[in-house]
C-alpha cells in the first residue's frame, strides 16, 4: 500500500507539472487501474515504456492542442492488448478501452470512440493514416525513435522471443528489422511536423547505411543484454 500511495504520488506530482494537466481523479484512476498492467509485459512495453509515452503525449498536447485528459488516457492504455498476441495488440487495446465503462466518469461515448481508434491506429505498421489528431499524437509518442533505445529494445524483444537462435542469426534479425522499419524505405512514418522524432529518425538512418556502425551497436547492447562482454 505505501508503494502504490508512493506511485500516485508521483503520478499526481508529473501530472501537476503539465500545462493544463489532467484531472487528478483520472490519473489516480489510471495509476491504479491501469498502469500495473504494463509490470507482466516484455521490456519493450514495460512501466517505463508507457511512462515514457504518457510524457512525450502530454508534450505534443502543447503542440496541437488537444483534450489532454483524452491524451493522456489515451497514451495509458494504447499497450494493454499486450495482454493477448502481440500482433493484434493494437485492436485489443482499443476494445479494453472501450469496454472499460469507468471511463464514462470523463468521457462521452464520442469521445470514448475516437480514443479506441486512437489507438488501433498507434501500431507504426498500420496501412493507413491514425483517423484523428489524437491517434497521431500517440503513434508520435509511441515512436521512441533515439538510435540506443531502438538498438537496446531489438536486442531485447530478440533475445525474449527467439531464445534458441544463435548470436550471428540475432544479428541477421536486427539487420532486417532495421531495414523494413526504420531505413529510408521503411515503413515507420511520422505524422507531426517538426516534432523531435525527424531528428533522431535521420540520425538512426545515417547508422543503418553504415554496416559497421550498425554491427557496433548491435554488439554492444548484444553483450549488455546478455552479460557477455567478450
Amino acid at each position: 500500500m505505501v508503494e502504490k500511495a508512493d506511485n500516485l504520488k508521483k503520478s499526481c506530482i508529473f501530472a501537476t507539472m503539465i500545462t493544463n494537466a489532467p484531472s487528478l481523479d483520472l490519473v489516480e484512476f489510471i495509476d491504479i487501474n491501469i498502469l500495473p498492467q504494463y509490470a507482466t509485459f516484455d521490456k519493450a512495453h514495460n512501466m517505463e515504456h508507457v511512462t515514457r509515452v504518457i510524457r512525450r503525449s502530454l508534450e505534443l498536447v502543447r503542440q496541437t492542442g488537444a483534450d489532454i485528459n483524452m491524451v493522456y488516457t489515451i497514451a495509458a492504455y494504447h499497450d494493454i492488448g499486450m495482454s493477448g498476441p502481440r500482433a493484434i495488440h493494437h485492436i485489443t487495446g482499443g476494445k479494453m478501452l472501450a469496454a472499460d465503462s469507468r471511463l464514462k466518469r470523463w468521457f462521452s461515448n464520442e469521445q470514448i470512440k475516437v480514443m479506441k481508434e486512437a489507438i488501433e491506429d498507434h501500431r507504426a505498421s498500420a496501412a493507413h493514416s491514425p483517423r484523428s489528431i489524437y491517434g497521431k499524437i500517440v503513434a508520435e509518442a509511441d515512436r521512441d525513435i533515439s538510435p540506443e533505445t531502438v538498438f537496446r529494445r531489438t536486442v531485447q524483444y530478440g533475445l525474449a522471443n527467439y531464445p534458441e537462435l544463435s548470436r550471428e542469426q540475432h544479428w541477421q534479425r536486427f539487420v532486417k528489422h532495421m531495414d523494413e522499419k526504420y531505413s529510408r524505405h521503411g515503413y515507420i512514418r511520422l505524422w507531426i511536423p517538426g516534432s523531435p522524432n525527424e531528428v533522431r529518425l535521420n540520425e538512426l538512418r545515417n547508422t543503418i547505411e553504415n554496416q559497421k556502425l550498425l554491427r557496433e551497436q548491435f554488439d554492444k547492447y548484444y553483450n549488455e543484454e546478455t552479460n557477455n562482454q567478450s
